[in-house]
């Protein structure tokens, strides 16, 4: 069994037994840029039975930043509102990575899969394929709200799976730390205005996050593909996965942790914040 994911079956037989979470949200590729909306009108209008909406976009995230994690005390109050406790299971699902792509990374999902790991908590899964696998199998959908207790959860913060500039800034120049870019190979060369300035840190290494998914699955490809893709970084001492704002970042990481790297930091900031400050080197 996946340690990070679990299937469209194996869910509709635990329904009962976990918390679920749709934790959709909209990004779109405009000639602007990206944009991006709450999934919450999605939500409300159809999505899996028992699974409440979790509010990427304000309640997990730090209103202070761009999509930065929310702190500790903040994502504890929200979870505890979803029915969280300490020892609850807790499956999360969403709709896709970016509106109209190519394949499925539900990152997402991930996003809140580590903010979960970063607060502590391990019994924590994404939901491989995400709401469309669910519906295209004709599985259950319901458009009713679901009622819970609050939760007691409490966990422990991680500070290490979460990077900063600083972190990554010393990382450049230290050999046993892998800077991870999940970004296409369009973006890590420079050839998008999706971000302040375009291309990718000095030293870093591409694995772009949309290659990390099975086509059958729509979860994470096989072991052996994991370690075939990521195999070059493996070894590292450390490991600081970024992309552009945190997001693409956590599903790679999220694999990872599938071949037992559960140490993986996160740049949360990643090329928003990076590329922002003129005096941070930047390579095409």
């Amino acid at each position: 069994m996946s340690k990070t994911t679990v299937t469209t079956a194996w869910l509709q037989e635990n329904l009962d037994r976990i918390v679920l979470l749709d934790a959709t949200v909209f990004m779109r590729e405009t000639t602007e840029g990206l944009s991006i909306e709450s999934g919450y009108d999605a939500y409300r209008s159809v999505h899996l039975p028992q699974a409440q909406f979790a509010n990427l976009l304000e309640d997990f995230s730090d209103q202070s930043g761009t999509l930065t994690a929310a702190p500790h005390n903040q994502f504890v109050t929200a979870v505890r509102r979803l029915g969280v406790d300490d020892s609850s299971t807790v499956v999360i699902y969403d709709r896709g990575a970016v509106v109209g792509a190519p394949f499925m990374a539900s990152d997402w999902a991930s996003r809140l899969w580590w903010q979960f790991r970063l607060s502590g908590h391990d019994d924590v899964f994404v939901l491989a394929g995400g709401f469309d696998k669910w519906h295209s199998e004709g599985r259950p959908t319901t458009s009713d709200s679901y009622e819970v207790s609050p939760g007691n959860f409490e966990g422990k913060y991680r500070p290490e799976l979460l990077a900063t500039k600083e972190d990554v800034f010393e990382a450049m120049s230290n050999r046993e730390v892998a800077l991870l870019n999940c970004l296409s190979g369009a973006d890590f060369r420079g050839e998008s205005n999706n971000y302040p300035r375009p291309g990718h840190i000095p030293s870093s290494v591409n694995i772009f996050f949309g290659d990390v998914s099975d086509a059958d699955s729509q979860g994470l490809p096989s072991q052996e593909r994991l370690t075939e893709l990521f195999g070059d970084v493996l070894d590292k001492e450390k490991i600081i996965a970024y992309c552009g704002g945190g997001i693409a970042a956590t599903w790679n990481a999220m694999a990872l942790f599938e071949l037992g790297r559960h140490d993986v930091a996160v740049y949360d900031g990643s090329l928003m914040e990076w590329a922002s400050d003129e005096s941070l080197p930047l390579e095409r």
